[in-house]
């Protein structure tokens, strides 16, 4: 199947598989918030340039397998073909989670969540009182390839989990049905998503992470850790600015069930609550902002910019509306991790790649100027150099950007 190319933030932040669904959508203002560059001063509009896809890394770059390797079978008939997760050292799985979260968020096209932003004024600046756009109903050739490319990653990270062949199943009989086959996910996949990269990155025990469609049962078990009854546990459970926060942490959210701390967590633990944890890979202290990656968020594979404060304890802590931090019990790592991650270095040296804007937003050094003498092959672009080829590894294949579907 030829890869198709994501366009990563359209209004709302949405991909194109959400936008899949035939329904008019409201546009929030993620992507607006992060083009216009809300961060201060008064707003701006600039151009969104065009923004390509990156293909996975080789095994052979990152030793990651791809989420859509662990299914079989095509949409319709997916089926679960391995389940396995390695157990490796506790010591460098910091890097290791960053590296899968960081890698996911470039597969599905670079979304960028602001929540530092002024949603007010971004509908000021939008241009009307609701910010709101449709989207022509009905499916391009576009909108079929991208949810193609993207729906055995999904079906992937369900395979992550204990019993995921019944998420699947459910899916094909959903996908089987009149005009079903480019439905969306009917179930939420955010802890699935967590999940993957909790296996992927080495956290394969049960004892060590209790991988699951719901984040309740490995948030539980972070508390468990944290009132002595679960020694194993990778993760440890504190309410907010209670400890340091660091790249491989989780973040967690309970706001339909009404939690503000870890304790009123403890009282109901094992009972069923939504939730929905990010995957922290940066902390920026002088500028009050924390980095989280999470999975399902508007439908896509989103980086989050989250505001932090000092507000509920001695350390930086996210602002927005979250409950619990689960801290990994591993040495922490530079809190700029996301910049050193390997996918973000791959990139560094991509001859061909311009960064999109809601990546220039964020500061990150892309370009050939950040590379130094390494060059890294991408497709249809000549490595710069033989000898430097020769000693780069294999690095991320572009597509061309999408077009703009109004």
């Amino acid at each position: 199947m030829k890869p198709a190319v994501l366009r990563p933030c359209a209004t709302d932040g949405y991909p194109m598989m959400t936008m899949l669904r035939s329904r008019t959508r409201t546009c929030a203002f993620t992507c607006l918030a992060v083009l216009l560059g809300l961060a201060a001063g008064p707003a701006t509009t600039h151009a969104q340039s065009p923004t390509p896809f990156v293909e996975r890394l080789p095994s052979t770059t990152l030793d990651l397998a791809a989420p859509s390797e662990r299914v079989a079978g095509e949409l319709g008939a997916l089926r679960v073909a391995s389940t396995a997760c390695p157990a490796l050292p506790l010591a460098s799985a910091r890097h290791r989670i960053v590296d899968a979260a960081v890698q996911e968020w470039a597969f599905f096209g670079f979304s960028v969540t602001d929540r530092t932003i002024d949603r007010a004024a971004a509908r000021r600046s939008f241009g009307g009182s609701s910010g709101s756009r449709s989207w022509r109903r009905g499916y391009t050739p576009e909108r079929v390839a991208a949810f193609e490319r993207l729906a055995p990653s999904i079906a992937g990270y369900w395979a992550a989990t204990p019993g995921a062949d019944w998420a699947l199943e459910r899916q094909d009989e959903l996908w089987n049905r009149a005009e079903g086959q480019y439905a969306r996910w009917r179930d939420p996949w955010s802890a699935a998503f967590v999940s993957w990269v909790m296996c992927e990155s080495g956290l394969g025990e049960r004892s060590t992470f209790r991988h699951s469609i719901a984040h309740r049962t490995y948030v539980d078990q972070a508390i468990e850790a944290r009132d002595g009854q679960a020694p194993s546990s990778a993760y440890v459970a504190y309410d907010l600015g209670e400890a340091a926060t660091g790249p491989g942490d989780l973040l967690c959210s309970g706001t339909r069930s009404g939690y503000e701390t870890v304790d009123q967590r403890r009282k109901q633990q094992g009972r069923a609550a939504r939730m929905h944890c990010d995957i922290v890979v940066a902390v920026d202290e002088p500028a009050g902002v924390i980095l989280a990656i999470g999975g399902n968020v508007y439908g896509t594979v989103s980086l989050k910019r989250l505001p932090a404060v000092r507000e509920r304890g001695p350390h930086l802590h996210a602002r927005d509306a979250m409950f619990a931090h689960l801290q990994l019990r591993a040495d922490p790592v530079p809190a700029d991790a996301l910049t050193t991650s390997t996918t973000v270095r791959a990139l560094h040296c991509a001859d061909g790649f311009e960064p999109p804007s809601q990546i220039e937003v964020l500061g990150l050094p892309l370009g050939r100027a950040a590379c130094g003498e390494v060059a890294v092959d991408v497709a249809g672009v000549e490595a710069a150099g033989a000898s430097a080829a020769s000693k780069a590894p294999a690095g991320p294949v572009f597509g061309p950007p999408f077009l703009d579907l109004p």
